[in-house]
C-alpha cells in the first residue's frame, strides 16, 4: 500500500475494538497519517482465537504460532508483511542505509538538526512521520514512523520497520511493545 492503513470498524473486526487510534484522538489526523494498532489488533487476534482448525491466543505478553502469511486487518487480498518482506523491501531499495530518504514522503518530515528530514519518495511508498500511542494512552513525537510485522521478536515485543526525521535512522529489524499502537502498511498477496 502507498499509505498507512485507516481501517476502524470495530463491528466487523472485534480485534479492533479498543486497540486502534488516530494521533491524539483526532479523527482529523487519521485521514493523514492512518491509525495507530496494537499488534493484536493488526493481525486480528479475535479472528486468530476463533479460527477452529488452529485457534491462537496472541497479543501482548503472549507468544503464539502464527501461519506463514498473516492477513490480519488488511483487506482481502491482502496481508501484514512479515519481518522477512520488510527485509526484502530495505535490500530493494538499496540496503538501510539508503531505505529512510528512498522511502519518505518529499514533505512533512522535520528535523531539528537540519532544515528538513524528508525523503526522495523514490518507489512511491510515501512514508509519513504518524508517532505511536504508548499502552499508558500516551502519544509521543510525530518525527518517526513505524510499521508492524507480523513475527513476534519476544513475548512481549514484535518486529517492526522504523523511520524517524534523519535519514540515518532506519532499521528493518527494530521491535516494540506489542501494546503499544503504531501504524500499519498492507503488502498485497502474490499469487
Amino acid at each position: 500500500m502507498a499509505e498507512n492503513l485507516n481501517y476502524a470498524d470495530s463491528i466487523q473486526t472485534t480485534s479492533l475494538k479498543g486497540k486502534s487510534w488516530c494521533f491524539y484522538n483526532d479523527s482529523a489526523k487519521c485521514d493523514v497519517t492512518g491509525r495507530l494498532y496494537t499488534w493484536a489488533a493488526a493481525i486480528d487476534s479475535v479472528a486468530l482465537a476463533n479460527d477452529a482448525n488452529n485457534p491462537q491466543t496472541c497479543g501482548d505478553r503472549v507468544e503464539c504460532t502464527l501461519p506463514k502469511t498473516v492477513r490480519g486487518i488488511c483487506p482481502e487480498g491482502w496481508h501484514l508483511p512479515s519481518k522477512n518482506e520488510w527485509e526484502d523491501l530495505f535490500v530493494a531499495v538499496g540496503g538501510e542505509d539508503k531505505a529512510s530518504k528512498a522511502l519518505k514522503s518529499r514533505s512533512g518530515w522535520s528535523n531539528y538538526f537540519e532544515k528538513s528530514g524528508n525523503g526522495t519518495d523514490d518507489y512511491g511508498f510515501s512514508a509519513i512521520p504518524a508517532g505511536v500511542r504508548y499502552s499508558g494512552g500516551r502519544f509521543y513525537n510525530v518525527s518517526f514512523t513505524s510499521f508492524w510485522s507480523s513475527n513476534e521478536k519476544e513475548d512481549w515485543s514484535a518486529y517492526c520497520m522504523y523511520l524517524e526525521n534523519s535519514d540515518i535512522r532506519t532499521r528493518f529489524d527494530d521491535d516494540d511493545d506489542k501494546d503499544n499502537a503504531i501504524s500499519i502498511r498492507c503488502l498485497k498477496d502474490s499469487n
